[in-house]
């Protein structure tokens, strides 16, 4: 007990809703850490011992075009679960959190405090997923991964969309007060090189993931997506668009393009055809996989998952780290700049806080985001992160894991909602001219 006090003490003074949301998604990451090391094979292979695992014919050799096989099964089943505990542990406290508004709620002591049982009450329900009699309880489970996975794919464009817009007003701000075209230049430089990676990614896409006898569906996803960037980008640098927000333009734009054709990619590398998907597992000659421990070792490892994997990540710190420049987001994500406090007192507090290395209290006056809606926003992402680990498989017969079209369009889908949301940013000022959109 004493040792974590005094790595507290080293730490600078820091306001307590800043660090009550980084341990929240501390405990976050340990779920995706402890889901990371489940998929690893030898921790598959003790993982029959369990009484969920596939029993009946675990020594037969299974290979499928466009399945995986029963040891695969076991790894994706422990994510299902620690994403279940995860999603459960966060989900109690939405409910619980709902309408706290100031720290002098009974219930803001619960949110900032008590972490070692909060940290007992993770485990626990850890401990009891993982014997949740399996049943019905995957395939249930997938879709509410897709629904929440969907949900927060439109967060982080939010977020992406958020952060492009605070990035072109600083470096415009900083070109102004240094009359320096260096600013200038980096913003043309990054727009650029956005819109290259785009374009390469485009040809990438055709090339791997499209034949020139099939493959219809990925060549009309990428084709239509790709119009819609196009048609996006030109919208941005509108004249009128331009004078009701001088500051939406190119880089914003080519941002959301290369965001576009990442889930384009990923929506692709969730093709159920061989032919359609590089990353589908095949046998290989003569080689047999075996539906055990000892011949198995878990595919989830691919460029999609692993470019996923740091989106995500960044997108969980950017909301427990920072509140947004912008109204109309603070607004959507339940985030403020924080209430007013007296200087006097507020000074005070860091400066006794300063000295004992402590976290200070800043919300007497008002909470500075939504308690509920941050942790419903880590419920999205403990959906999420599930469905990207295990390269939203769906759970199928007994020893399959199914790759289906469901995930292709459930991510389809989300791209062209993302596109959407970002359209309606640049025409809103247009329709809504009796609004503040400044």
């Amino acid at each position: 007990g004493s040792a974590p006090c005094i790595l507290c003490s080293c730490c600078p003074a820091s306001r307590n809703s800043t660090v009550s949301r980084l341990i929240f998604t501390f405990f976050l990451f340990l779920g995706v850490l402890v889901s990371i090391i489940m998929l690893s094979p030898g921790v598959e292979s003790q993982l029959y011992k369990l009484p969920w695992v596939c029993e009946e014919g675990a020594g037969i050799p299974t290979v499928l075009q466009g399945h995986i096989d029963c040891g695969s099964l076991l790894g994706y089943r422990a994510v299902y679960r620690m994403c279940f505990a995860t999603a459960a542990f966060f989900f109690f406290f939405t409910l619980l959190m709902l309408c706290v508004s100031s720290s002098r709620d009974p219930r803001a002591a619960i949110q900032n405090g008590f972490w070692f049982f909060k940290f007992l009450i993770l485990v626990g329900l850890t401990v009891g997923a993982f014997y949740i009699p399996d049943g019905s309880f995957s395939n249930i489970w997938f879709y509410f991964g897709v629904v929440g996975s969907f949900l927060f794919i439109l967060i982080q464009l939010v977020l992406l969309i958020d952060f492009a817009h605070s990035w072109n007003q600083r470096w415009l701000g900083k070109a102004e007060e240094c009359d320096s075209r260096a600013w200038y230049a980096g913003l043309l430089f990054f727009t650029l090189l956005f819109y290259l990676l785009s374009i390469a990614a485009v040809a990438l896409m055709f090339i791997y993931y499209t034949e020139p006898s099939g493959c219809h569906e990925g060549k009309v996803f990428i084709s239509l997506n790709l119009t819609f960037c196009v048609c996006v980008s030109i919208a941005a640098v509108l004249p009128k668009v331009q004078d009701a927000q001088p500051n939406s333009g190119l880089l914003q734009a080519s941002v959301i393009t290369l965001y576009t054709m990442f889930v384009t990619w990923s929506a692709l590398s969730s093709v159920p055809e061989q032919k359609c998907n590089p990353h589908l597992p095949t046998q290989l000659g003569n080689e047999t996989v075996m539906a055990g421990p000892e011949g198995y070792e878990t595919q989830w490892w691919d460029a999609p998952s692993i470019v996923g994997l740091i989106i995500f990540l960044l997108c969980t710190l950017f909301i427990s780290l920072r509140s947004s420049d912008h109204r109309q987001v603070n607004s959507l994500m339940q985030t403020e700049e924080g209430p007013p406090m007296l200087e006097a007192t507020q000074q005070q507090q860091q400066q006794v806080t300063a000295c004992e290395g402590r976290a200070f209290d800043n919300e007497q006056d008002g909470v500075t985001y939504s308690y509920s809606f941050f942790h419903f926003c880590l419920v999205l992402a403990s959906l999420h992160i599930m469905m990207t680990l295990t390269n939203w498989y769906k759970p199928g017969e007994t020893r399959k894991m199914i790759s289906t079209w469901t995930a292709v369009w459930v991510k389809i889908c989300a791209s062209w909602a993302g596109l959407l949301l970002y359209l309606w940013t640049l025409v809103a000022p247009l329709l809504l001219r009796d609004r503040d959109f400044s």
